[in-house]
């Protein structure tokens, strides 16, 4: 017997979509830069250990122009879509990713040795974007070197490269296992060593000194300087900001610092170049 029910239309297969590209392992012991910015400078810091380099056709071009050839690496021409299988999702890299190893540390008394600036110190300050812009500004400002911990700090990643713009290759990072006796090593060496508190009676440009050089510390902008640091800094001292305003972001107080430390001394023309400004290029993928 005829079954009377309508017969219904047979399923249709769902539509097939790309397989995802596998993601590439990244070898032990190395990280991708990205960004025209920081592969530019990557290859032309010598103390670099470089072991790839990809690039589009576009970027190829615009890395040339930066850089003259002949590069320390045989770029690899790529399309866009390569990026996708060993970089974030949102890393804006610009056609351009460099495989390295990360810089050695430089030791302290060598940083403060080659460079007549003033030292930052980063007390557990964890971001890795806050580090890179403090490392911009380190640049900018002629800062011999910023120093960090070797626990409680980001270590060397191509975020922290990318928010640097270049200058990660051109600021000594020295890190050290103990911050406050980093800070002493430093007084023993002639450093007025101020801490970065918004509680503290005085400025910074009320307390700076003009007969020695000067190191500033600064916590993180939750906690603020542990209590160790702040018994071996020199001083305390406050930026003046507005009362209805807590505190700053500790990459702009970093800036904001440096900027009052340096602006009565002329800085060496290297130093006052700085990295590059890539703001228009972030915003391109």
């Amino acid at each position: 017997m005829n079954d009377p029910r309508p017969k219904r239309p047979a399923e249709l297969p769902a539509p097939s979509r790309p397989a995802p590209q596998d993601k590439e392992a990244t070898p032990p012991g190395s990280h991708w830069l990205h960004g025209l910015h920081a592969v530019a400078a990557a290859l032309a810091n010598p103390r670099r250990r470089a072991r790839r380099l990809l690039l589009t056709a576009e970027a190829e071009a615009e890395l040339a122009a930066r850089l003259p050839r002949p590069w320390r690496v045989q770029a690899e021409i790529v399309d866009r879509q390569r990026f996708q299988t060993f970089l974030p999702e949102d890393a804006v890299h610009q056609g351009a990713a460099l495989l390295v190893e990360p810089l050695p540390p430089v030791p302290l008394d060598k940083a403060i040795a080659g460079s007549d600036g003033p030292v930052l110190l980063l007390d557990q300050v964890t971001d890795p974007r806050n580090v890179g812009a403090i490392l911009r500004s380190a640049a900018a400002f002629g800062a011999a070197c910023v120093v960090m911990q070797d626990r409680n700090a980001p270590p060397e990643t191509g975020a922290l490269a990318r928010a640097a713009s270049g200058a990660l290759e051109v600021v000594p990072v020295a890190r050290e296992v103990n911050l406050s006796r980093a800070i002493v090593a430093l007084q023993k060496a002639g450093f007025w060593v101020l801490g970065l508190a918004g509680e503290a009676d005085r400025t910074l440009a009320e307390a700076l000194p003009r007969d020695r050089r000067v190191a500033l510390v600064l916590g993180a902008e939750d906690a603020g300087l542990r209590r160790l640091q702040r018994e071996t800094c020199d001083e305390l001292v406050r930026l003046p900001i507005a009362p209805g305003v807590e505190s700053l972001n500790v990459a702009a107080a970093a800036a904001v610092a440096l900027y009052e430390v340096v602006r009565d001394r002329p800085l060496a023309e290297a130093d006052a170049e700085g990295p590059e400004d890539d703001t228009e290029e972030d915003a391109e993928t």
